[in-house]
C-alpha cells in the first residue's frame, strides 16, 4: 500500500496583496499530485486539514480546488481530508465549502460526531457523502475535528472513540489538526506528546497537520509541513509531503519529498545604526542587494525578497528613501515583489536593543513586548507570563478563535502565575 500525504495547502492565500499569490499555491499544490500521487500511483492521498485559507473560498480558488481533485479523481485516486481552522464553516451556518466539494464527490471529508460527552464514529456512507472513518484496500482512515486550545481534552475520548471502531489487521490511520509540544512555530497552546502518544495503542500512522514545518515522532506521527511559504518566517523551515508505503506486517516507509514548483524567498538584514543620513542607508542597502540577493537556478518563478532593517536610527523615519530602495532593489534582481519592513526605532525609544540581527520573528516579537511590559510596574514582576499571554492571544485571535478560549488561554497564563 502507498498513499500521500499533505497538509496545509492553503489555496486562496495571498501574499504581500500580490495577484500571483494563489495561483503560487496552486502550482505548488498541482505539482505535488502530479509528481507524487500520479506519478508514483499511490492508492490514496490524506490531507490534514487547512486545504483552504480561508472560508470565503473566491470563485477562483474553487476553480484551482476543482482542477487538482478532479485530475485525482480522473486517475481513481481518492483524496481523503478532515477540516483545519482554516476551513471551518462560519458560525452562522452549519455548511462549509469543504462539506460541499464532499457532496460533490471530489473528497472524503471525515466528520465525526459527538454526543452524551463522547466521540461517535459511523463509516463512510458513499451515497449520503458523509462518514467519521472510510476504508481504502488495507487503510481505516479515521477523521478529527479541529479541537483547538482543547486538543489534550479530546485525546482520551478520541482513542476510546477510535478502539471502539478498529478492523482487525488493517492499518489505522488517524488525521489531526493540532500543534504538537515542542514542534509549534509559535507559541500556542499545543497537544502534549505523553497525550498524542495515547494515539499509539489504536493507530498505525497519525497524520498530522497544523504546522508549517515538517517533523516526525517514532516513525509514527508525521507532520508533512505546508506546501508553500503563507509568509517570509516560514521560508527557511523544511516542508513538503510524505510518500509512504506500508509494508506486509503494517511497517512504516515514509519519504518527506521536497522536490516541486516552490515561490523562492529571501531575507536580507540591514542594520540602520550609525548612519547619520537616509542617502547613506539607501546605498548600503542597495549594495548588500547586490552582494547579497540570491539567483535561485532553475527556477523559473521570480523571487520574493524581504529587506528588513532593524538598529537605532539617528534621524526621522520619514525620511528612509523605502520607495527609492523597492523600486532599484526590484530593478537590480528582477524580483516579483521587494518588500521592506522598517524595523528600526529612534534610540530614544529603543526596545529589545541586544537582540542580533539573525534573531527570529518570533525572539524579536518576544523581546519588544518583555521590554514594554517591564516598563509597568505592576507587571514586572511577571513578565514572562504576561509576555507569554499576550502573544498567545494574538496569535490565537489570528487564527479565529472565539473570545472565550483567548479569555481562558490569558487566564490560565496570567491568574495562575499570581
Amino acid at each position: 500500500m502507498k498513499f500521500l500525504h499533505i497538509s496545509d495547502v492553503h489555496l486562496g492565500c495571498t501574499r504581500y496583496q500580490l495577484n500571483e499569490s494563489p495561483r503560487d499555491f496552486f502550482d505548488a499544490w498541482i505539482d505535488v499530485l502530479k509528481k507524487y500521487a500520479i506519478g508514483e500511483a499511490v492508492d490514496f492521498v490524506i490531507m490534514g486539514g487547512d486545504f483552504f485559507h480561508k472560508r470565503n473560498v473566491p470563485p477562483e480558488t474553487m476553480n484551482y480546488a476543482f482542477a487538482g481533485l478532479s485530475l485525482l479523481k480522473d486517475h481513481g485516486i481518492p483524496c481523503v481530508t478532515i477540516e483545519g481552522n482554516h476551513d471551518q464553516k462560519a458560525n452562522d451556518t452549519e455548511h462549509s465549502w469543504l462539506r460541499s466539494l464532499a457532496n460533490w464527490n471530489l473528497i472524503k471529508l471525515l466528520e465525526p460526531t459527538n454526543g452524551e460527552g463522547k466521540i461517535i464514529y459511523t463509516p463512510w456512507d458513499e451515497d449520503g457523502g458523509k462518514g467519521g472513518f472510510i476504508d481504502i484496500g488495507n487503510a481505516r482512515i479515521f477523521g478529527s475535528h479541529w479541537y483547538g486550545a482543547s486538543a489534550n481534552w479530546a485525546i482520551p475520548m478520541l482513542t476510546g472513540a477510535i478502539k471502539e471502531n478498529q478492523r482487525e489487521g488493517a492499518f489505522q490511520i488517524l488525521l489531526l489538526h493540532t500543534y504538537v509540544e515542542g514542534h509549534q512555530t509559535h507559541p500556542m497552546p499545543a497537544l502534549s506528546i505523553a497525550n498524542l502518544k495515547e494515539l499509539k495503542s489504536v493507530t498505525n500512522y497519525v497524520a498530522l497537520g497544523h504546522t508549517h514545518k515538517s517533523y516526525e515522532i517514532d516513525n509514527w506521527a508525521f507532520n508533512p509541513g505546508s506546501l508553500e511559504v503563507t509568509a517570509i518566517d516560514e521560508y527557511r523551515e523544511t516542508r513538503g509531503a510524505f510518500l509512504v508505503e506500508v509494508g506486509a506486517d503494517n511497517e512504516v516507509h515514509a519519504q518527506h519529498v521536497r522536490d516541486y514548483q516552490q515561490r523562492p524567498f529571501q531575507r536580507l538584514p540591514f542594520d540602520v545604526s550609525g548612519y547619520a543620513e537616509s542617502k547613506e542607508i539607501t546605498e548600503a542597502v542597495l549594495k548588500l542587494v547586490k552582494d547579497e540577493a540570491k539567483t535561485f537556478g532553475n527556477n523559473p518563478a521570480q523571487p520574493i525578497y524581504e529587506i528588513t532593517l532593524r538598529g537605532h536610527l539617528g534621524f526621522p523615519n520619514s525620511n528612509l528613501e523605502l520607495q527609492k530602495i523597492r523600486e532599484q532593489a526590484q530593478k537590480m534582481t528582477d524580483a516579483l515583489h521587494v518588500r521592506i519592513k522598517n524595523h528600526s526605532v529612534p534610540i530614544e525609544y529603543a526596545v529589545a536593543a541586544d537582540v542580533g540581527e539573525d534573531v527570529s520573528r518570533e525572539m524579536l516579537e518576544r523581546r519588544v513586548v518583555e521590554d514594554l511590559i517591564v516598563r509597568d510596574n505592576r507587571y514586572k514582576t511577571r513578565v514572562e507570563a504576561v509576555a507569554e499571554a499576550v502573544i498567545g492571544a494574538k496569535r490565537m485571535a489570528l487564527t479565529d478563535e472565539t473570545p472565550d478560549k483567548i479569555a481562558d488561554f490569558i487566564a490560565l497564563k496570567v491568574v495562575s502565575e499570581q
